[in-house]
């Protein structure tokens, strides 16, 4: 059987609390007469983000006139002597190696006189390809070396325009003979494989 509880002492009684106030009432002299906030009008708010728009894009183009200016005020010494530099060409530039046997200085296109190379791209064996990449990065380190100077173009026995390239008076056709990286030319192509 259960026993219903029955406190023995008398229930309290809650007084009003002090946190809980009747709300203050405010005296007519403190409300203000007009709003804080201005009230604005459709067109004065259409207007006004449209200046803030314009704003914003007015200093986009100036800090972009201003980056531009710097960057072309900015002088980098070395920039013109790496413009001068042979590469090879696939990776650009206006004077680059293309072959062993063929350059452009400038970015016009010069056959080297008086020589037979071992050619990249239609080589008729692996050898002489490999032959060709070796020979042409060597001669853009030696085109590297000094200053490049070219003569006047004229037609080799085979009807080919050709010029004579020089790098500090010292013939590069010959260099290159001498290095091994290339024949003297016979008027026809001799095979590079075997």
């Amino acid at each position: 059987m259960s026993k219903h509880w029955n406190p023995r002492r008398p229930t309290v009684v809650i007084k009003p609390s002090r946190i809980r106030r009747q709300p203050v009432r405010l005296v007519e002299s403190m409300t203000p007469d007009k709003p804080r906030t201005a009230v604005r009008t459709r067109e004065q708010e259409l207007w006004g983000s449209v200046a803030g728009v314009l704003l914003f894009a007015l200093v986009i183009v100036v800090a972009i006139a201003g980056i531009a200016a710097a960057t072309m005020i900015h002088e980098d010494p070395t920039a013109d002597a790496r413009e001068r530099q042979f590469h090879q060409c696939y990776s650009g530039g206006q004077n680059c190696v293309l072959d062993p046997a063929t350059i452009y200085v400038a970015g016009e296109k010069v056959a080297i006189a008086g020589i037979d190379a071992p050619r990249i791209r239609d080589a008729q064996c692996p050898e002489e390809q490999s032959r060709g990449i070796e020979a042409a990065v060597r001669l853009a380190a030696f085109l590297n070396g000094g200053s490049v100077t070219l003569s006047d173009p004229f037609r080799d026995p085979d009807g080919r325009t050709v010029r004579k390239v020089s790098v500090n008076d010292r013939d590069a056709g010959q260099w290159m003979i001498a290095a091994g990286l290339a024949r003297q030319d016979l008027g026809q192509r001799s095979s590079w494989c075997g």
